[in-house]
């Protein structure tokens, strides 16, 4: 499972700490779901260059952090993925809700906005998002 930033500064210097943390959350609910500390899924924050250069990985479960003007991937999945979320002018959350597709983008406006996208995706989508990206990848959990 990716969690893909931005290769611009902005996006190293402000998105990159959001997706660390968003990895420690992702472990946490693996670790209690799981009740392992060896995952089927391991978590790994990478930028959007490195994904988008390995088609290999496009078929993987992925979630963007930061916006399309700093991400590629979020450019990317703008036109692909429904918005499940947005606050006017603020922050905006694209995601499947069948969670068919296991890819997601949250971003702001700012780096501010994009870290309150982050806790809205945590609070309201990361658990039933990672529940299918358990039961999708690695159905034996």
């Amino acid at each position: 499972m990716l969690i893909v930033v931005g290769a611009d500064l902005r996006a190293e210097a402000g998105d990159r700490p959001h997706a660390y943390g968003l990895q420690e959350r992702v472990q946490d609910w693996l670790h209690r779901a799981t009740n392992s500390t060896a995952w089927p899924i391991h978590p790994v924050v990478c930028t959007d260059v490195w994904y988008l250069n390995h088609e290999q990985l496009h078929g993987r479960p992925a979630l963007s952090v930061g916006g399309p003007g700093v991400n590629a991937l979020s450019a990317y999945l703008y036109q692909k993925l429904p918005t499940a979320l947005a606050v006017e002018d603020q922050l905006v959350i694209q995601l499947d809700v069948e969670f068919v597709d296991l890819r997601a983008a949250m971003w702001g406006m700012d780096h501010r906005h994009t870290a309150s996208a982050v806790q809205l995706f945590e609070n309201k989508y990361l658990g039933e998002y990672l529940r299918a990206v358990v039961n999708q990848v690695a159905p034996d959990v």
